[in-house]
Parts: C-alpha cells; structure tokens; sequence
C-alpha cells in the first residue's frame, strides 16, 4: 500500500477528521509540478533572451531582486488572502496574476516592465507555494505528511526541469516561451478546479451535466454562427441581424420553462429544452444557406432552448443542494461552464478546419441529444426532489454566469471547502 493509499485509511487523532483521499492530494501536486514547468522555462528564457538583445547583465539581476521583492509581498498577504476567500480561489487568483506576468514578459523585451513583472511573478508563486504547503498541511494526517510534502517538492522541482530542457526547443526571439507559460499555468488551474466538480457531481449529476451542455452549446452556436453566416455568403446586415434575434429567444422561452419547472419534475423541462435544441439544430442543417427570415426564426429556438438549459440545470442542482453546499456548488457549476465553454470551441475549430464551419451544427446537435439521453436515464434511475423542498426559478443565461456574490464565504462554507480535501 502506497502513502497515498494509506491516506485514505489513516485517521489523524489531533484533527479528530479523515485525511485527504490521494485525489485530492494528487490534484494539488499535480497543479503545482504543471505550474512549475512554465515557471522552470521563464526562469531560463529571461536571462538568455536578454543577452540576445544585448541587454547588460546588471538588468537580470534586477530582475531577480524584482522578483524576489514580490517574493517578499506575496509572503505577507497570502495569509489573509486564504483566510478572507479560501485555497481554491487563492489558488487561481494568484494563477491568474502568474499568466499576467507572463503576458507582460510576451509583450516584448523592455527591461522595466520585465521587472515588475516578475515581482508580480515573485508575488503570485510564493503565494501559491503557501496556499499549497498549507493546503495539504491542512487535509494530510500526521502520519504521512512528511513523505506527502516530500513527493510535493519532487514532483516541483521535477515540473522545473522539465521547464528548463524546453528552452533548447523554442525560438528565444519569439513569444514561444511566454505563451507555453501561460498554458501551463492555465491548465494548472484543472486538477484543483475537477476535484471540486466531482463534490458538486455527488449533489447533482444532471446539474453539472447540463452546465458542462450549455457551456458548450452557448459558445459554439454564438461564436460560430456568425463564422458560419459569413462564409454561406450573407451580408454584413444579415449577420448582425441573426445575432441580435438570438437573444429574444433566451426571453421568450425561459420564464414559461422556468415556470412550468416549478410545478413538476425539472429534468422533465430539462429533457424538452434540450429535445428542442436538438430539433432546432436539425432544422437549422435543412434550412442552411436558404431564406434569412427562416434561419432567424430556427437560431431564436435554436438559442433560446439550449439557453435555458442554463438556468434549470442550476435551479435543478440548488434543489438538491444544502444551505451550506450552496457557495460551492454555485462556484463549480461554473467551472463546469466555462470548462466545456473552453473545450468545446476548440474541438469545433479542429472539425471545422476538415469539415468546413457547418461542423458546429453537428456537434451542438451530438450536444443535446446526449444531454437529453442523460437526463431521461436519471428519471429513470432517481426519484425526484419532493415539490415543498424545491427553490423557485430565476432567469438566467448561459452567457452571463451565475452570480458570484460567493468571493467571501462564510465560516460553513470554508469547512465545507475543508471536508473536499478531507474526504468527508
């Protein structure tokens, strides 16, 4: 049995709690080592990109005291910041501010900005090492936590090497070595983010399935539609035209769906919005490239069925949720949008590059119908919320997220956040 195994069955008698299940803290480490390998390619790019453009060397030194001076901030704010918002949000704001510094650094060798960002660098790194040291310090029993913290570091300073190796790989006058920072830092923000979804996916399958839909379905039918307009030859009034009715159909059909979901089972609107998106979808390939006021109306329904799968997934999910659990499964749900909302346009622009633009279609098509089988194999499976503990409906849309009024928890919630971590 592995340490990491052994965490899972070991209880630390001072916390009186269970210790951290390996995912979790596997998803912490492995955070860490995708955020090291961009910052082990910075470290190496900065000072050699400089020399290339005949820079003094006095200048990566001060880079260096920039960046341990962030340090040095970063060492006494990351404190309060946890304690005021909590390890998951920490965690990607100082992210955020990482991808920042190395957007600056992309800009260009200008050695001024180069050290302020890099004390911003310096600021966000030592706050993450924090937020992650306390992170387990906080969920691993006593027991293991030397060979836990042990492994952390490895797995660190191993991400760095790798870092380094990869200059010898890019162009040192590009913004090659900038951009892969950003995407390593980015999809640092996964393991903690999909740890989190699995808590909200034990309230509420269908609540996180539908978000993982719509998220989809928003971003492909309104970023793609126009690409797609354009290229079957419609003007320019055409397009703006087809844009500016899809919303209306986000008005018109969610208060009637929202209200009919209030009085019955919601996975049954749920079932009929996403059979709706189907069918529009295959009208919009029978009518593709033919009379403009035929298209409009097919893209209203089109867009206003998969819409307001929005908001009855998460009135469907806060049904089945707790008064504590509702902080974090608001904040995951959201992950969960903005997750396939990143994915799934990615995936579309591949097919599209084969296919030709009507490939988004299909794929919001393949959406919805897979979305719609879900939720009628969870009427089948599971009963439903008994109507006197259902929450009333709001209108939402999928292209304005859910309201994060949820930046500051309360004292319920971050022991919420803490039994995640601690496999309660």
């Amino acid at each position: 049995m592995t340490f990491l195994e052994r965490s899972q069955t070991q209880r630390d008698p001072a916390q009186g709690s269970p210790p951290a299940p390996a995912i979790a803290i596997a998803s912490i480490v492995a955070s860490m080592a995708l955020v090291a390998v961009g910052n082990g390619l910075m470290f190496a790019y900065i000072p050699v990109r400089l020399g290339a453009e005949g820079f003094d060397p006095t200048w990566a030194g001060l880079i260096v005291t920039g960046l341990s001076a962030g340090g040095l901030a970063g060492c006494i704010l990351t404190g309060p910041l946890v304690r005021r918002v909590g390890h998951a949000r920490a965690f990607m704001v100082l992210s955020a501010l990482i991808v920042l510094s190395n957007a600056a650094v992309g800009a260009g060798p200008q050695p001024l900005s180069w050290i302020a960002a890099r004390a911003l660098y310096g600021f966000a790194i030592c706050g993450l090492f924090i937020v992650a040291q306390s992170w387990l310090n906080d969920v691993v029993a006593n027991a293991i936590r030397g060979r836990v913290m042990a492994f952390f570091y490895v797995a660190y300073v191993a991400g760095l090497g790798v870092g380094y190796s990869t200059l010898a790989l890019i162009d040192i006058r590009a913004a090659d070595a900038p951009l892969i920072g950003i995407a390593f830092t980015a999809l640092s923000i996964l393991p903690v983010g999909l740890t989190r979804l699995a808590r909200a996916w034990r309230i509420s399958p269908v609540g996180v399935a539908g978000m993982v839909a719509v998220g989809g379905l928003s971003m492909t039918i309104s970023g793609f539609a126009p690409i797609h307009a354009t290229a079957k030859g419609y003007s320019q009034a055409d397009v703006a035209l087809l844009l500016s009715a899809m919303p209306v159909g986000t008005l018109i059909l969610q208060i009637p769906l929202g209200w009919i979901s209030d009085r019955t089972d919601r996975r049954f609107v749920l079932v009929a919005a996403s059979a709706l998106a189907m069918v529009a979808g295959l009208f919009a390939i029978g009518f593709d490239g033919g009379a403009l006021a035929a298209l409009v109306v097919i893209y209203v329904v089109w867009a206003g069925a998969s819409e307001s799968i929005y908001s009855l997934a998460s009135a469907h999910a806060a049904d089945r949720a707790g008064k504590d659990d509702m902080v974090a499964l608001s904040s995951s749900l959201l992950f969960a949008w903005s997750l396939s909302g990143f994915i799934v346009p990615g995936i579309v622009t591949g097919l599209s590059a084969i296919y030709g633009t009507q490939a988004f279609i299909y794929v919001a098509i393949v959406i919805a119908t897979g979305f719609c089988l879900f939720v009628l194999w969870r009427v089948v499976a599971m009963s439903p919320v008994p109507a006197a503990e259902t929450g009333n409906f709001a209108p939402m849309t999928a292209q304005a997220p859910l309201p994060v009024d949820l930046a500051f928890p309360s004292e319920e919630q971050r022991r919420a956040d803490k039994e995640t971590y601690a496999g309660n």
